[in-house]
């Protein structure tokens, strides 16, 4: 096969070429090492492994000599830069932790490896994962590879796993890590056209990913198919015992039942996702999928989430919060960068002045102030209490329905800069993704049409806690109706 055809398979296309001798894992690394350097100025990532894949890809060819394919043998993935990878630079896009390499595996990074997995090496993200649109990293903005119908102007990729979502759209990786805190693989997912799926709290370790709000913190599988998400979760998830909120529970064959459809299932509409300010394209999007649904079997019910509107506001409470304390850690006295000052104290804060970006010290003093003397009970405490209340009325909402179905976002890819400057419109992208992270449920992203601007929608999926099975199956019901199949174009 030639790159091109190579570097446009999916994971299950691909395993089925190394398994069946058409290719091997080399050939595929080359073609994609060649794609990554050819896309340079989309800067998807931060640091390029070529040598590391292509003796990943020599040892897995030996393997399946051997008769000892894994999983994911042969399969080319990028790594998201908050995964720490032992003897690679490992950033989180933050230049405080510029040039730090650890001397450890992060458990999920480990399981894909162990699987067979070839790493072409680590993406971009917003510093530390904060951010609604990937322009907050030290290293530089991350283009969307989609362009609007009409224009060239630069677009955002989405949120920090973003880099995930425009390297899978881009075609130069077959699938990638991402984190979701808040909607951090979800929402990239559809702006740029790809699959995207958080599983529940506690189904991936997060032993060593870099924290940003370690209860709301999931890894997840970024990937061109239902299918492909299905496989490479099935290799990330597990019980881990050095993560606290590991939850020991079997992990699933996810592929065995994506295809057994949805008939006999109820899938719930909530009525507080309909937004006065959704675009009209998006509206009729979910109304298109609803109808696949329905004729896939499946019967709609209006469910509530009367607590929706307090969702995001209380996740940007909890979220600082948990951040302030976690970055604490960085002081330039064990490892990454160090300012040195007139005494500890000035080290401190000259060290995190010039090692955190507007964003982090942004978040950091929210969060503090939300957890000191005065302030606790009336705000942080308060938003734990809303969470709560978002998590139960996902609880009653299933007792009416096995799913539930919604926009993944409010917007299509919105340009570069555009709204650098409001915060809180940036916030807003994440409306109606923060609502399931709360809640701790599984939930994911699939492309299902075009704006009226031409660039990518995604609907998105949201199941029973540990139900991704269902999510699954209801997903693929919406790929196979939807047909999504364009691709970005070239860039001027």
């Amino acid at each position: 096969m030639a790159g091109g055809a190579l570097t446009g398979l999916t994971i299950a296309a691909a395993r089925d070429a190394l398994a069946g001798g058409e290719i091997s894992a080399r050939e595929l690394a080359l073609a994609h090492i060649a794609a990554i350097e050819d896309a340079r100025p989309l800067n998807a990532f931060i640091t390029e492994t070529p040598e590391r894949a292509l003796a990943d890809a020599a040892a897995s060819d030996a393997r399946r000599r051997r008769g000892e394919a894994g999983a994911l043998e042969g399969i080319p993935l990028g790594i998201k830069d908050l995964f720490c990878t032992e003897g690679v630079m490992s950033t989180a896009a933050s230049a405080i932790l510029d040039g730090f390499v650890p001397p450890y595996e992060s458990t999920v990074s480990r399981n894909l490896f162990e699987a067979g997995a070839v790493m072409l090496g680590k993406l971009n993200l917003d510093e530390f994962a904060m951010g609604s649109s990937n322009e907050t990293s030290h290293f530089g903005p991350v283009e969307n590879p989609w362009r609007r119908r009409g224009g060239n102007r630069p677009l955002v990729p989405g949120r920090p796993s973003a880099r995930s979502g425009a390297a899978v759209a881009a075609r130069l990786c077959l699938g990638a890590t991402g984190t979701d805190t808040g909607g951090s693989i979800r929402q990239p997912a559809a702006f740029c056209g790809v699959v995207g799926a958080k599983p529940t709290y506690g189904r991936c370790s997060r032993w060593g990913i870099v924290a940003f709000a370690s209860s709301l913190d999931q890894a997840g599988p970024v990937a061109r198919s239902v299918r492909d998400t299905a496989i490479m979760l099935g290799a990330m998830a597990g019980f881990d015992p050095k993560d606290s909120t590991s939850v020991d529970i079997a992990v699933p064959d996810f592929e065995a039942t994506i295809d057994d459809g949805v008939a006999g299932l109820r899938v719930g509409i909530p009525a507080e996702y309909a937004l006065d300010e959704t675009p009209g394209d998006i509206r009729a999007l979910w109304e298109d999928g609803i109808a696949w649904l329905r004729d896939a079997g499946a019967e709609p019910v209006e469910v509530s989430l009367p607590h929706t509107a307090y969702a995001l506001p209380a996740y940007h409470l909890i979220a600082p919060a948990e951040a302030s304390s976690n970055l604490a850690r960085y002081d330039g006295v064990r490892y990454g960068r160090r300012v040195e000052g007139a005494d500890l104290i000035d080290t401190y804060a000259r060290t995190r002045g010039a090692g955190f970006g507007a964003e982090v010290r942004r978040r950091i003093l929210i969060g503090t102030y939300a957890l000191s003397a005065g302030y606790y009970d009336a705000y942080y405490l308060k938003a734990q209490k809303v969470r709560t209340l978002v998590a139960r009325d996902f609880d009653d909402a299933f007792e009416a329905c096995d799913f539930l179905l919604m926009p993944t976002c409010p917007s299509d890819a919105f340009a570069i800069g555009e709204k650098s400057d409001d915060p809180i419109a940036m916030y807003l992208n994440d409306v109606l993704t923060v609502p399931a992270s709360l809640a701790g449920l599984p939930a994911m992203s699939v492309p299902a049409g075009l704006s009226e601007g031409g660039l990518p929608l995604g609907l998105q999926i949201v199941s029973r806690a540990f139900d991704e099975e269902t999510m699954f199956r209801a997903a693929r019901s919406i790929e196979k109706a939807a047909g999504f199949e364009a691709r970005p174009g070239p860039r001027a």
